[in-house]
C-alpha cells in the first residue's frame, strides 16, 4: 500500500499513472488513499480524489471498488458535509449514464443487445460455446458485447447507490431521485427482472427501518416531507408496474402503500389517492375480480367528487357510468356457495386483506360477504345519488337487469343497449387521474349477466321449453355458451335446470318444497311412513252386524258420492272463476301501482335533481361569498397594519357586518392611505426643491472663483513643464552627438570585418555545394545500381520458377512412362510364369510317368529267376537330361528317389563353375531371396541327371 503525506500528493501520482496509462495502478494509489484511516478529516481535496475515483471506476467498469470508495467517503463526510457526497453521487450516476447511452449510440439494434433474462447473471455455457465455435462475431454478438455490459454496470451502479444512501435522513432525498431514475431506467429499457428485484430493494429497506429504530440519523416517517418523498417513491413503483403489466408487482406495490399509509396513522393527498385506487381498478379488472373492481371505482368515483373542483360534467357522468356497469358486471351469484371450511377461511382472509385496501374496517368475526356484495353496493350507489349522473342508456339497462321481468324479450331489449356502450367512452380531461374511460370492456360481463337473468326468469314462468326457442331468447352466444353459464349458475345454486339433447328440450324446476328435487323424497318418505304405522298400530276388523242392510246402503252411498262429485265440480268451476278474476284485479293493481311507482320515481328523481343544483348553487354562492369575504377581511387587516397604531380603526358591528360594507369600507381605507401618501410626496418634493434651489445660489460665487484658481495654477504648471522638456531634450541631443563621435571611428574595422566574414561563407557554401552535388551523384548511382539489381534477381527468379515448373512437368511425364512401362513389363513377367508353370507342370507329369514305369519294371524283374547277379546300379537305363532351361526359369523339381538308388547329400554337393556359355540370371528387382533355393543355372557335382537339384512344386 502506497502512503502519501499528503492527498495532493495521492492525486498527483494517480493523474501521471494516468498519463502513461496504468488506470489500475492509479486506481488501486485513490482506493488505498480513500480507505485508509489516516485522511478521516474531510476536506475539498477528498471530494476531488472522489470525483477522479469514480472517473476511474466508471471507465475501467469496476463497482466493487466504487462501493467500497463511495462507503468510506460517506463516513468520512456525513456529520460534516453531506451536500459533498451529494454531488459525488450525482457524478457517478452521471458518468454511468452517459456511458452506457454511448454505447447504446454505438449500437444500431438496441432491443437486440439488450435480450438478456438476467443483467446480473453471468455467461450461460451454450454462450460460451457459441463464442468459441463461431469465428466471425455478427452484428447482434458485437452489440450485446458493447452495450450489454454497461447497462450491467449503469444497473449495478443503481443498487449500489441505493445501497448506500439507504435510510438516511439526510440522503432522502438523493435516495428517492435515485429509484425514480432507476424506474425509469427499468420502464425505458423493459427490464422486468430488475424491476421486481428493485422493489425487493426497496421494501427490504423500509423493512430494516422499521426494525431497528434505534439507527443514528433515522428518517422520521411522522415528519411530513419524509413522508411525502416516501409514497411518492411508492407511487412511482406502481406506475411503472402497471405500465409494465407487471399486475403482482402492482398489488404488492399496493400493499406497501397501505402499509406506509397505517405505518405513519396519514392518509396521503387526494390526488395520490386518487392515482392509488385507479390502479386498483386495472388490477382488479385484470385479476377478473369484479367485485373489488367496482368497489375501487366506487371508492375513486366518491374521491373526485368529494375533492376534485376542476372535473368537468362529462367527466363525472363517465366515471359514475363506469361506477354503475361496474357493479352490474359482478356475478348475482356467490362463488364460494357448498366450498369447504379451508377454502371459505382462506377467502375470508383475503376479503379482509382487500377490503383494508379500499379503506374498509371490517369486524374479522363478522362475515365480509355481507358488507361487500354487490346488492349491498349497488343499494349504496342508489341511496348516494349515482344513478342521476349516468346517462339515460345506462339507467334503462340498469332498469331492464335489476328490476324489470322481461322472460322472452329481455336479451332483445338489452342488446341494442349494449351496443351503445361502446360509443360513450371517451378521453377525460387531465384534472382526472384516469386518461380514459372504455365502457365497452363491461359487454361482455353483462351480456353474461343478461344471460342469466333470462334464464332466472324463464324459470319462474317456464316448466320447459325447446332448446331452439331458447337460443332465439339468448343472441349473444351459441347455445354451447349458454349451458357452460347454466352449468356454472346451477352449480352455485342460482338457478335449477336440466338441459335433455335426446329431447331438445331444457327442463326448469323451482328451488322451493314444489320443485322436483324435492317433491319425489317427500312422496316417498309419506309412503313409507304410512306403511311403517300400519305396521305398528294395525286397523281393527269389527265385524258389522247389518248384513241384510248392507246392499241398500250401498245404493245410499253411490247416490251420495255423485251428488257430493257434481258439488265439488261446482265449487272447483266457482273456485276457478274467482281466482280468474282475483288474477285479473290483481294485475290491473299491479300495473296501476307500478305506473304509480314509476311516476313517483320520476317525481322523486326530478326533486332529487332540483334539490342536488339547488344545494350546488348555494355551496357555489356560499363558497364565493365566503371567498370575498376573506378577501375584504386581508384589505382590512392590510390597511390596518400599514394605518399602525396612530390611525383610526375602522369600526365592525358584529354579525350586521356584510361583504360590500366590508369592500367599501376597505377601498375607503386604501384611497384615504393612498391620497394621505400624494400629500406627504408632495410636500417632500416641494421641500426638496427649495433646499437644492439655496444650494446651489450659495455654491455660485464659490465655483467661479474656483475656477479662476484653477486657470492660474494651470498655467504655471504648463509654463514648468514646458522649460523641462527643452532642457532634457537639448541634453539627449548633446549625448546623441557624443556617442555618434565615438562609434565613428569603428567604421572602418567593421567594414573589413563584414567584408572577411562575407567571402568566408561564400567559401563555405561552395564547399558544401561542391559536396551536395557528389553525394547527390553517388546516391543517383547506387540507385541506379540497386534498381538493376531488383531487375536481374526478379528475372533470375521468373526464370528459375520456369525451369522448375519444366523439370517438374518432365519428372511427372517420366513417373508416367516408367509407370506404364512397369505395368507392361509385370504383364510380360505374368505372362511368361504362366508359360514357365505350364511347362512345369508338363514335365513332372513326364516324370511321374517314367517313374511309374520304372517301379512297373523293377517289379517284373524280381518276380522272374534271374542266373547273375545284377548290379542294383545298372537295374535302370540312364534318364534322359532335363530340358535346358531359360535364364528366368525356376529349377526344375528334382526327383524322388527310387528305390535302391544312392542319392548323394546336401551337404556334399558342390556347384559346377558355371560355363561361359550360361547366361547368369536377371537380377531380382523386388529384392533379395531370402530361402535357400539356388538361382537358375547352376549345377551339382554329381553329373546324374537324377542328382540335379529339383524346386518344390509350385502352385502356378
Amino acid at each position: 500500500m502506497a502512503t502519501f503525506a499528503k492527498p495532493e500528493n495521492a492525486l498527483k501520482r494517480a493523474e501521471e499513472l494516468m498519463n502513461v496509462g496504468q488506470k489500475q495502478a492509479a486506481l488501486q494509489a485513490l482506493h488505498d488513499l480513500i480507505t485508509s484511516k489516516r485522511y478521516r478529516a474531510w476536506q475539498k481535496t477528498l471530494e476531488r480524489i472522489m470525483f477522479k475515483y469514480v472517473e476511474l471506476c466508471v471507465d475501467m467498469r469496476r463497482g466493487r471498488f466504487a462501493k467500497d470508495g463511495l462507503i468510506q467517503y460517506r463516513i468520512v463526510c456525513q456529520q460534516v458535509n453531506v451536500s459533498s457526497l451529494e454531488e459525488v453521487i450525482k457524478h457517478f450516476l452521471h458518468l454511468s449514464t452517459e456511458r452506457a447511452e454511448q454505447a447504446q449510440s454505438q449500437a444500431q439494434a438496441l432491443e437486440d443487445a439488450l435480450d438478456v433474462d438476467d443483467l446480473e447473471a453471468e455467461k450461460r455455457p451454450e454462450d460460451l460455446m457459441v463464442s468459441y465455435v463461431s469465428g466471425e462475431k455478427g452484428k447482434d454478438r458485437s452489440d450485446r458485447e458493447l452495450v450489454t455490459p454497461w447497462f450491467k454496470f449503469l444497473w449495478e451502479t443503481y443498487r449500489t447507490v441505493l445501497e448506500i444512501l439507504r435510510n438516511n435522513s439526510k440522503l432522502e432525498t438523493l435516495y428517492a431521485m435515485t429509484a425514480h431514475r432507476a424506474f425509469q431506467f427499468c420502464k425505458q429499457y423493459k427490464r422486468t427482472t430488475e424491476f421486481r428485484r428493485l422493489c425487493e430493494i426497496i421494501r427490504n429497506h423500509l423493512a430494516n427501518l422499521n426494525k431497528y429504530r434505534d439507527q443514528r440519523d433515522r428518517p422520521d416517517l411522522s415528519a411530513p416531507e419524509s413522508l411525502q418523498l416516501y409514497l411518492d417513491t411508492r407511487f412511482d413503483q406502481l406506475k411503472i408496474a402497471t405500465e409494465l403489466e407487471l399486475w403482482q408487482e402492482a398489488f404488492r406495490s399496493v400493499e406497501d402503500i397501505h402499509g406506509l399509509m397505517c405505518m405513519v396513522k396519514k392518509t396521503p393527498k387526494p390526488s395520490l389517492m386518487a392515482v392509488y385506487y385507479a390502479k386498483l381498478t386495472e388490477i382488479f379488472w385484470v385479476s377478473e375480480s369484479h367485485l373489488y373492481h367496482a368497489y375501487a371505482w366506487y371508492k375513486l368515483y366518491a374521491l373526485q367528487k368529494s375533492y376534485n373542483k376542476n372535473l368537468a360534467q362529462k367527466d363525472l357522468q363517465l366515471m359514475a357510468s363506469s361506477v354503475l356497469l361496474a357493479a352490474l358486471s359482478v356475478t348475482p351469484y356467490d362463488h364460494k356457495h357448498g366450498a369447504a371450511h379451508f377454502e371459505l377461511e382462506n377467502e375470508k382472509d383475503r376479503s379482509l386483506r382487500i377490503a383494508s385496501l379500499l379503506g374498509f374496517n371490517l369486524d374479522p368475526k363478522r362475515d365480509s360477504r355481507e358488507v361487500l356484495s354487490r346488492s349491498a353496493l349497488l343499494a349504496e350507489l342508489a341511496s348516494k345519488g349515482v344513478m342521476t349522473y349516468v346517462p339515460q342508456e345506462v339507467k334503462d339497462l340498469y332498469h331492464l337487469l335489476e328490476n324489470e321481468f322481461h322472460p322472452l324479450d329481455l336479451a332483445a331489449k338489452v342488446q341494442p343497449l349494449l351496443g351503445k356502450l361502446a360509443k360513450l367512452g371517451d378521453k377525460l380531461s387531465s384534472a382526472s387521474p384516469i386518461p380514459e374511460v372504455q365502457l365497452a370492456q363491461y359487454v361482455p360481463a353483462l351480456e353474461k349477466l343478461t344471460t342469466l337473468r333470462v334464464l332466472q326468469q324463464a324459470s319462474q314462468v317456464f316448466q320447459t321449453m325447446k332448446i331452439e326457442v331458447l337460443s332465439k331468447m339468448i343472441p349473444f352466444f351459441d347455445f354451447s355458451v349458454v349451458e357452460k353459464v347454466s352449468v356454472d349458475a346451477v352449480k352455485y345454486n342460482f338457478i335449477a335446470m336440466k338441459v335433455d339433447h335426446l329431447k331438445g328440450i331444457v327442463l326448469f324446476g323451482s328451488m322451493d318444497l314444489e320443485s322436483d328435487r324435492l317433491r319425489n323424497h317427500l312422496t316417498v318418505l309419506a309412503k313409507r311412513l304410512n306403511k311403517a304405522r300400519s305396521l305398528i298400530n294395525p286397523p281393527v276388523q269389527n265385524v258389522s252386524k247389518l248384513n241384510g242392510m248392507l246392499p241398500a246402503l250401498q245404493e245410499a252411498v253411490d247416490k251420495e258420492h255423485k251428488k257430493l262429485l257434481a258439488r265439488k265440480v261446482i265449487i272447483e268451476k266457482r273456485k276457478e272463476e274467482q281466482e280468474r278474476q282475483m288474477l285479473e284485479m290483481e294485475r290491473e293493481e299491479e300495473s296501476k301501482r307500478l305506473k304509480l311507482q314509476k311516476i313517483s320515481e320520476e317525481a322523486e328523481q326530478k326533486r332529487l335533481a332540483s334539490e342536488y343544483s339547488r344545494r350546488e348553487e348555494q355551496r357555489i354562492r356560499r363558497e364565493i361569498e365566503e371567498k370575498e369575504l376573506e378577501e375584504a377581511q386581508v384589505l382590512l387587516q392590510e390597511a390596518e397594519r400599514r394605518k399602525g397604531k396612530k390611525g383610526k380603526k375602522p369600526v365592525i358591528e358584529g354579525e350586521k357586518v356584510t361583504k360590500q360594507s366590508l369592500l367599501e369600507l376597505a377601498l375607503s381605507e386604501q384611497l384615504k392611505e393612498r391620497q394621505e401618501m400624494e400629500r406627504k410626496l408632495q410636500k417632500m418634493a416641494k421641500t426638496m426643491d427649495h433646499m437644492e434651489r439655496a444650494k446651489r445660489e450659495e455654491e455660485v460665487p464659490l465655483v467661479l472663483a474656483a475656477y479662476q484658481q484653477r486657470l492660474v495654477d494651470d498655467k504655471i504648471l504648463f509654463e514648468d513643464e514646458q522649460k523641462q522638456a527643452t532642457e532634457q531634450s537639448r541634453q539627449q541631443h548633446d549625448g546623441d552627438l557624443q556617442h555618434k563621435a565615438k562609434l565613428l571611428r569603428m567604421l572602418d574595422d567593421k567594414t573589413s570585418f563584414g567584408n572577411m566574414v562575407v567571402s568566408r561563407r561564400k567559401d563555405e557554401f561552395e564547399r558544401l555545394q561542391q559536396e551536395r552535388e557528389e553525394h547527390t551523384a553517388r546516391l543517383r548511382a547506387m540507385r541506379k545500381q540497386e534498381i538493376e539489381r531488383k531487375r536481374k534477381i526478379a528475372y533470375y527468379l521468373q526464370e528459375e520458377e520456369k525451369r522448375l515448373i519444366k523439370l517438374k512437368e518432365e519428372e511427372e511425364a517420366r513417373k508416367h512412362e516408367e509407370e506404364e512401362r512397369r505395368k507392361k513389363e509385370e504383364a510380360a513377367r505374368k505372362a511368361k510364369l504362366d508359360e514357365i508353370a505350364a511347362k512345369q507342370r508338363q514335365r513332372e507329369l513326364e516324370i511321374e510317368e517314367r517313374d511309374r514305369q520304372q517301379r512297373e519294371a523293377l517289379t517284373r524283374s524280381t518276380s522272374r529267376p534271374s542266373s547273375s547277379t545284377v548290379p542294383p546300379f545298372a537295374a535302370s537305363a540312364p534318364e534322359d537330361p532335363p530340358p535346358a532351361r531359360g535364364p528366368t526359369e525356376p529349377p526344375a523339381k528334382p526327383a524322388e528317389p527310387s528305390a535302391g538308388r544312392y542319392v548323394l547329400p546336401r551337404f556334399r554337393r558342390e556347384p559346377v563353375a558355371t560355363t561361359p556359355s550360361t547366361a547368369a540370371p536377371e537380377p531380382d528387382r523386388w529384392g533379395s531371396r531370402n530361402d535357400d533355393r539356388r538361382p537358375p543355372g547352376s549345377s551339382f557335382s554329381s553329373s546324374r541327371p537324377t542328382d540335379r537339384y529339383r524346386p518344390p512344386r509350385s502352385n502356378y
